[in-house]
């Protein structure tokens, strides 16, 4: 059977990592979170001082980029790849809400786009790749067999973050987080690099009423007539 590039692209909180876990592992693909790699260049610029409140010192990321190596090793007992810095496992750093406010910024840098756009279509030259981010399925793959774009109100995108955020002991309002949501959503749509916008092909799905198995089960569905 042969094998194709699936790119998911959306705003953030839409579950796209999720169902693209869930839609790799049934095709028996590799999966690819390009939103984990913008969190892990951001947790660098965080850890090394070059962002925070009030200050981004882009131009010294810039000069920093090729210090930034970043891997992914499957991890057997969880079941996905978890990310690496720098041969540091930082999966669990860059899951929270202080990483979530900063990646934005660090992603409207062309300079960081381009270095990880260039690694992330060296991992999908042999194809049988699921990959999910902001601009998948229009820069990085703008061939891909199959390209969706995930969207949901961003109430309910808020809420689905606070509980997760909760679930992992973090001590945080639904207002913040909903403050996070909808700012990421300017900042992404807005960027002179890569904006986020829905690629012409692709299918759009509103999962604010869908579960993931509904979800996974469409995907499954476009899947199979691409291939």
């Amino acid at each position: 059977m042969n094998k194709i590039v699936i790119a998911i692209d959306g705003f953030s909180s839409t579950g796209k990592s999720t169902i693209a876990k869930q839609l790799a592992k049934q095709l028996n693909y590799i999966y690819v979170d390009t939103g984990a790699m913008y969190r892990a260049v951001t947790y660098f610029a965080l850890d090394n001082n070059l962002i925070g409140e009030g200050f981004f010192h882009s131009e010294k990321l810039i000069d920093k980029l090729d210090d930034i190596h970043i891997t992914f090793k499957f991890n057997e007992a969880l079941g996905f790849a978890e990310v690496y810095l720098n041969g540091k496992n930082i999966e669990k750093a860059i899951r929270t809400l202080k990483v979530s406010s900063y990646v934005s910024p660090i992603a409207t840098i062309s300079e960081v786009r381009q270095k990880l756009v260039e690694q992330q279509q060296l991992m999908g030259k042999d194809k049988g790749i699921v990959m999910d981010g902001r601009d998948i399925g229009t820069v990085v793959f703008p061939n891909a067999e199959l390209k969706v774009f995930m969207t949901a109100s961003a109430e309910t995108r808020a809420q689905r973050r606070y509980k997760e955020l909760l679930e992992r002991g973090h001590n945080l309002s639904y207002d913040e987080v909903l403050e996070n949501v909808t700012t990421r959503d300017r900042i992404d749509s807005t960027r002179e690099d890569s904006p986020l916008v829905k690629a012409e092909d692709a299918i759009e799905i509103d999962n604010s009423n869908l579960t993931i198995e509904e979800q996974l089960e469409t995907l499954l569905k476009f899947a199979k007539t691409k291939v």
